[in-house]
Protein backbone atom coordinates (compact mmCIF):
# COMPACT_ATOMS: atom_id res chain seq x y z
CA UNK A 1 0.00 0.00 0.00
CA UNK A 2 1.37 3.41 -0.81
CA UNK A 3 1.19 6.61 1.79
CA UNK A 4 1.86 10.30 0.69
CA UNK A 5 3.38 11.96 3.51
CA UNK A 6 2.28 15.35 2.38
CA UNK A 7 2.95 17.33 5.28
CA UNK A 8 6.37 17.31 7.80
CA UNK A 9 5.52 14.73 10.33
CA UNK A 10 8.23 13.33 12.54
CA UNK A 11 11.09 10.92 11.23
CA UNK A 12 9.99 7.77 13.73
CA UNK A 13 6.47 8.23 12.63
CA UNK A 14 7.82 7.61 8.87
CA UNK A 15 10.28 4.75 9.91
CA UNK A 16 7.16 3.39 11.91
CA UNK A 17 4.61 3.65 8.53
CA UNK A 18 8.14 1.82 6.49
CA UNK A 19 8.62 -1.04 8.79
CA UNK A 20 4.88 -1.80 9.28
CA UNK A 21 5.36 -2.57 5.09
CA UNK A 22 3.71 0.06 3.82
CA UNK A 23 5.30 2.20 0.58
CA UNK A 24 5.99 5.67 2.09
CA UNK A 25 6.57 8.39 0.00
CA UNK A 26 7.57 12.19 1.50
CA UNK A 27 6.54 15.17 -0.54
CA UNK A 28 5.63 18.17 1.39
CA UNK A 29 5.06 21.70 0.63
CA UNK A 30 3.53 20.63 -2.63
CA UNK A 31 1.84 23.34 -4.48
CA UNK A 32 -1.66 22.12 -5.65
CA UNK A 33 -1.28 21.56 -9.28
CA UNK A 34 1.85 19.21 -8.44
CA UNK A 35 -0.48 17.00 -5.74
CA UNK A 36 -3.19 16.42 -8.66
CA UNK A 37 -0.42 14.85 -10.61
CA UNK A 38 1.07 13.30 -7.55
CA UNK A 39 -1.93 12.18 -5.08
CA UNK A 40 -3.57 9.74 -8.29
CA UNK A 41 -1.07 6.45 -6.88
CA UNK A 42 -1.49 6.39 -3.07
CA UNK A 43 -3.83 4.15 -1.07
CA UNK A 44 -3.64 7.02 1.60
CA UNK A 45 -2.33 10.39 2.36
CA UNK A 46 -1.28 11.78 5.51
CA UNK A 47 -1.59 15.73 6.08
CA UNK A 48 -1.57 18.54 9.01
CA UNK A 49 -2.91 21.99 8.25
CA UNK A 50 -1.08 23.10 5.09
CA UNK A 51 -2.00 20.87 2.62
CA UNK A 52 -5.67 21.43 1.54
CA UNK A 53 -7.39 18.11 -0.26
CA UNK A 54 -9.96 19.98 -2.05
CA UNK A 55 -12.58 18.07 -3.87
CA UNK A 56 -10.60 18.34 -7.33
CA UNK A 57 -7.55 16.98 -5.38
CA UNK A 58 -9.71 14.09 -3.83
CA UNK A 59 -11.29 13.65 -7.09
CA UNK A 60 -7.71 13.07 -8.66
CA UNK A 61 -7.08 10.16 -6.52
CA UNK A 62 -7.60 7.08 -7.74
CA UNK A 63 -7.20 4.82 -5.34
CA UNK A 64 -7.47 6.74 -2.14
CA UNK A 65 -8.96 4.83 0.71
CA UNK A 66 -7.88 6.93 3.86
CA UNK A 67 -6.60 10.49 4.55
CA UNK A 68 -5.09 11.28 8.51
CA UNK A 69 -5.00 14.56 9.71
CA UNK A 70 -2.39 14.57 12.07
CA UNK A 71 -4.16 17.52 14.07
CA UNK A 72 -7.58 18.62 15.58
CA UNK A 73 -9.48 20.08 12.89
CA UNK A 74 -10.70 18.71 9.45
CA UNK A 75 -11.18 22.07 7.95
CA UNK A 76 -8.53 21.35 4.83
CA UNK A 77 -10.88 18.33 3.91
CA UNK A 78 -13.35 18.70 1.31
CA UNK A 79 -15.34 16.32 3.71
CA UNK A 80 -18.45 15.91 1.62
CA UNK A 81 -16.35 14.66 -1.73
CA UNK A 82 -14.09 12.27 0.12
CA UNK A 83 -17.42 10.72 1.63
CA UNK A 84 -18.87 10.84 -1.90
CA UNK A 85 -15.86 8.27 -2.92
CA UNK A 86 -16.22 6.04 0.61
CA UNK A 87 -12.81 6.89 2.06
CA UNK A 88 -11.97 6.94 5.26
CA UNK A 89 -11.24 10.65 6.97
CA UNK A 90 -9.51 9.95 10.55
CA UNK A 91 -7.83 13.03 12.97
CA UNK A 92 -6.09 12.75 16.05
CA UNK A 93 -8.18 15.43 18.47
CA UNK A 94 -6.25 14.62 21.69
CA UNK A 95 -2.49 14.49 20.35
CA UNK A 96 -2.18 18.29 20.80
CA UNK A 97 -4.54 19.12 23.54
CA UNK A 98 -2.44 19.78 26.53
CA UNK A 99 -0.24 21.89 23.98
CA UNK A 100 -3.23 24.29 22.74
CA UNK A 101 -4.49 24.41 26.54
CA UNK A 102 -1.40 25.77 27.78
CA UNK A 103 -0.92 28.25 24.93
CA UNK A 104 -4.45 29.09 26.14
CA UNK A 105 -2.75 29.93 29.48
CA UNK A 106 -0.40 31.68 28.07
CA UNK A 107 -2.01 34.44 26.40
CA UNK A 108 -4.46 34.63 29.12
CA UNK A 109 -1.87 35.66 31.32
CA UNK A 110 0.53 37.60 28.39
CA UNK A 111 -3.59 39.61 28.52
CA UNK A 112 -3.71 39.91 32.09
CA UNK A 113 -0.52 41.50 32.46
CA UNK A 114 0.73 43.13 29.46
CA UNK A 115 3.63 40.75 29.14
CA UNK A 116 4.42 41.13 25.30
CA UNK A 117 4.10 44.86 25.91
CA UNK A 118 6.01 45.20 28.54
CA UNK A 119 8.78 43.29 26.84
CA UNK A 120 8.89 45.64 23.65
CA UNK A 121 9.01 48.32 25.81
CA UNK A 122 12.33 46.85 27.83
CA UNK A 123 13.51 45.95 24.56
CA UNK A 124 13.15 49.76 23.56
CA UNK A 125 15.35 50.86 26.33
CA UNK A 126 12.27 52.07 28.45
CA UNK A 127 11.07 51.45 31.90
CA UNK A 128 7.57 51.95 32.59
CA UNK A 129 6.29 50.01 35.30
CA UNK A 130 3.82 51.68 36.32
CA UNK A 131 2.39 51.79 32.25
CA UNK A 132 1.69 47.52 32.60
CA UNK A 133 -0.46 47.07 35.63
CA UNK A 134 -2.16 44.27 35.24
CA UNK A 135 -5.03 42.37 36.80
CA UNK A 136 -4.84 38.73 38.36
CA UNK A 137 -6.67 35.47 37.10
CA UNK A 138 -7.68 34.79 40.84
CA UNK A 139 -11.57 34.94 41.42
CA UNK A 140 -12.32 35.82 38.12
CA UNK A 141 -14.36 34.39 35.99
CA UNK A 142 -13.67 32.51 32.45
CA UNK A 143 -16.08 31.54 29.98
CA UNK A 144 -14.92 28.73 27.99
CA UNK A 145 -17.10 28.53 24.45
CA UNK A 146 -16.52 24.46 23.88
CA UNK A 147 -15.88 22.24 26.77
CA UNK A 148 -14.26 19.31 24.07
CA UNK A 149 -10.92 17.76 24.69
CA UNK A 150 -8.92 21.06 24.90
CA UNK A 151 -11.46 23.45 26.59
CA UNK A 152 -11.32 20.71 29.28
CA UNK A 153 -7.42 20.79 29.72
CA UNK A 154 -7.90 24.60 30.06
CA UNK A 155 -10.62 24.46 32.54
CA UNK A 156 -8.19 22.04 34.08
CA UNK A 157 -5.70 24.66 34.96
CA UNK A 158 -8.10 27.38 35.42
CA UNK A 159 -9.01 26.00 38.53
CA UNK A 160 -5.51 25.99 39.82
CA UNK A 161 -5.52 29.80 39.08
CA UNK A 162 -8.39 30.10 41.26
CA UNK A 163 -10.91 30.91 38.55
CA UNK A 164 -14.52 30.05 37.92
CA UNK A 165 -15.58 28.47 34.78
CA UNK A 166 -18.78 28.76 32.80
CA UNK A 167 -18.97 26.60 29.51
CA UNK A 168 -21.52 27.05 26.47
CA UNK A 169 -21.19 23.66 24.91
CA UNK A 170 -25.02 22.29 23.10
CA UNK A 171 -22.76 18.51 22.97
CA UNK A 172 -22.12 18.07 26.25
CA UNK A 173 -24.27 17.65 29.66
CA UNK A 174 -25.04 19.25 32.84
CA UNK A 175 -23.54 16.06 34.27
CA UNK A 176 -19.97 16.83 31.92
CA UNK A 177 -19.42 19.83 32.82
CA UNK A 178 -20.07 19.31 36.69
CA UNK A 179 -17.78 16.59 36.45
CA UNK A 180 -14.79 18.53 36.03
CA UNK A 181 -16.46 21.87 37.90
CA UNK A 182 -17.45 23.68 35.16
CA UNK A 183 -21.25 25.40 35.25
CA UNK A 184 -23.06 25.06 31.49
CA UNK A 185 -24.53 28.32 31.06
CA UNK A 186 -26.56 30.24 28.29
CA UNK A 187 -24.53 31.55 25.56
CA UNK A 188 -25.72 35.28 26.20
CA UNK A 189 -25.47 34.26 30.07
CA UNK A 190 -21.62 33.55 29.42
CA UNK A 191 -21.08 36.44 27.65
CA UNK A 192 -22.47 38.71 30.19
CA UNK A 193 -20.39 37.35 32.77
CA UNK A 194 -17.39 36.31 31.63
CA UNK A 195 -14.28 37.87 32.48
CA UNK A 196 -11.90 36.21 29.75
CA UNK A 197 -13.52 34.06 27.06
CA UNK A 198 -11.33 31.21 25.01
CA UNK A 199 -12.79 29.46 22.02
CA UNK A 200 -12.45 26.25 21.68
CA UNK A 201 -14.49 25.05 19.07
CA UNK A 202 -14.17 23.43 15.52
CA UNK A 203 -14.92 25.74 12.08
CA UNK A 204 -18.05 24.48 10.60
CA UNK A 205 -21.16 26.55 9.21
CA UNK A 206 -22.51 26.11 12.34
CA UNK A 207 -19.66 28.02 14.15
CA UNK A 208 -18.55 30.47 11.31
CA UNK A 209 -18.23 33.70 12.45
CA UNK A 210 -19.76 32.47 15.77
CA UNK A 211 -18.22 35.31 17.80
CA UNK A 212 -20.13 38.30 16.02
CA UNK A 213 -20.88 41.99 16.35
CA UNK A 214 -24.27 40.88 18.42
CA UNK A 215 -22.02 38.64 20.34
CA UNK A 216 -19.30 40.49 21.52
CA UNK A 217 -21.90 43.51 22.39
CA UNK A 218 -23.26 41.69 25.04
CA UNK A 219 -19.76 40.72 26.21
CA UNK A 220 -18.94 42.20 29.88
CA UNK A 221 -17.47 45.95 29.55
CA UNK A 222 -13.52 45.05 29.52
CA UNK A 223 -13.53 41.57 28.67
CA UNK A 224 -10.42 39.95 27.49
CA UNK A 225 -11.02 37.21 24.19
CA UNK A 226 -8.80 34.29 23.24
CA UNK A 227 -8.89 32.53 19.96
CA UNK A 228 -6.82 29.55 19.75
CA UNK A 229 -9.17 27.43 17.86
CA UNK A 230 -9.51 27.83 13.87
CA UNK A 231 -9.85 31.48 12.50
CA UNK A 232 -13.20 32.55 10.77
CA UNK A 233 -14.69 31.52 14.48
CA UNK A 234 -14.77 35.17 15.43
CA UNK A 235 -15.65 38.42 13.05
CA UNK A 236 -12.20 39.90 13.32
CA UNK A 237 -12.92 43.56 12.37
CA UNK A 238 -15.60 43.90 14.99
CA UNK A 239 -12.88 42.43 17.55
CA UNK A 240 -11.13 45.48 16.78
CA UNK A 241 -13.65 47.66 16.55
CA UNK A 242 -14.42 46.44 20.27
CA UNK A 243 -10.35 47.05 20.94
CA UNK A 244 -10.54 50.78 19.95
CA UNK A 245 -13.36 51.71 21.64
CA UNK A 246 -12.73 50.54 24.96
CA UNK A 247 -15.36 47.86 25.10
CA UNK A 248 -12.97 44.70 25.13
CA UNK A 249 -9.52 45.42 27.08
CA UNK A 250 -7.89 43.03 24.53
CA UNK A 251 -7.84 40.20 22.67
CA UNK A 252 -5.47 37.03 21.60
CA UNK A 253 -5.37 35.58 18.24
CA UNK A 254 -3.63 32.17 17.48
CA UNK A 255 -5.55 31.83 14.47
CA UNK A 256 -7.08 33.85 11.27
CA UNK A 257 -9.69 33.45 8.93
CA UNK A 258 -7.13 34.72 6.91
CA UNK A 259 -3.66 32.41 6.93
CA UNK A 260 -0.90 33.59 6.84
CA UNK A 261 -2.08 37.01 8.13
CA UNK A 262 -2.17 39.66 5.37
CA UNK A 263 -3.95 43.14 6.08
CA UNK A 264 -5.74 42.84 9.10
CA UNK A 265 -7.40 45.76 11.45
CA UNK A 266 -5.86 43.94 14.43
CA UNK A 267 -2.28 44.46 13.78
CA UNK A 268 -2.14 47.74 14.48
CA UNK A 269 -4.07 47.69 17.96
CA UNK A 270 -1.34 48.08 20.67
CA UNK A 271 -4.24 45.57 23.40
CA UNK A 272 -4.24 42.42 20.86
CA UNK A 273 -1.67 40.02 20.66
CA UNK A 274 -1.05 38.07 17.89
CA UNK A 275 0.66 34.35 17.16
CA UNK A 276 0.98 32.81 13.77
CA UNK A 277 -0.74 29.52 14.73
CA UNK A 278 1.39 28.40 17.18
CA UNK A 279 -1.14 26.36 19.17
CA UNK A 280 0.16 22.81 18.13
CA UNK A 281 3.86 23.72 17.73
CA UNK A 282 5.18 22.03 20.58
CA UNK A 283 7.64 19.08 20.35
CA UNK A 284 5.67 16.79 22.45
CA UNK A 285 2.37 17.87 20.65
CA UNK A 286 3.58 16.88 17.08
CA UNK A 287 5.69 13.84 18.59
CA UNK A 288 2.17 12.34 19.44
CA UNK A 289 -0.03 14.06 16.51
CA UNK A 290 2.47 11.78 13.95
CA UNK A 291 2.47 8.51 16.03
CA UNK A 292 -1.26 8.49 16.01
CA UNK A 293 -1.55 9.43 12.78
CA UNK A 294 1.02 6.73 11.86
CA UNK A 295 -0.85 4.13 14.14
CA UNK A 296 -4.11 4.76 12.52
CA UNK A 297 -2.75 4.24 9.02
CA UNK A 298 -0.89 1.51 10.08
CA UNK A 299 -4.24 0.02 12.04
CA UNK A 300 -5.94 0.53 8.68
CA UNK A 301 -4.35 -1.56 6.39
CA UNK A 302 -3.41 -4.17 8.78
CA UNK A 303 -7.38 -5.03 8.84
CA UNK A 304 -7.46 -4.79 4.99
CA UNK A 305 -4.48 -7.49 5.06
CA UNK A 306 -6.44 -9.62 7.53
CA UNK A 307 -9.94 -9.36 5.60
CA UNK A 308 -8.12 -9.81 2.41
CA UNK A 309 -6.73 -13.18 4.33
CA UNK A 310 -9.63 -14.27 5.62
Amino acid sequence: MKVLIADKIDEASVKRLSTAGLDVTVKTGMAPQDLLKEIPVYDAVVVRGATKLTAGAIEAAKKLRLIVRAGVGLDNIDLASAESKGIVVRNVPGATSISVAELTMGLMLALARHIPQADLSMHQGRWEKKSFSGTELSGKTLGLIGLGKIGSQVARRAHAFGMRILTHDPYITAETASAIDVQLTPFDQLLAQSDFISIHVPLTEETRNFVDVNAISKMKPGARLINCSRGGIVDEEAVARALKQGHLAGAAFDVFANEPLGDSPLKDLPNCILIPHLGAQTTEGQGRASREAADIVIEFFSGSKRATRT
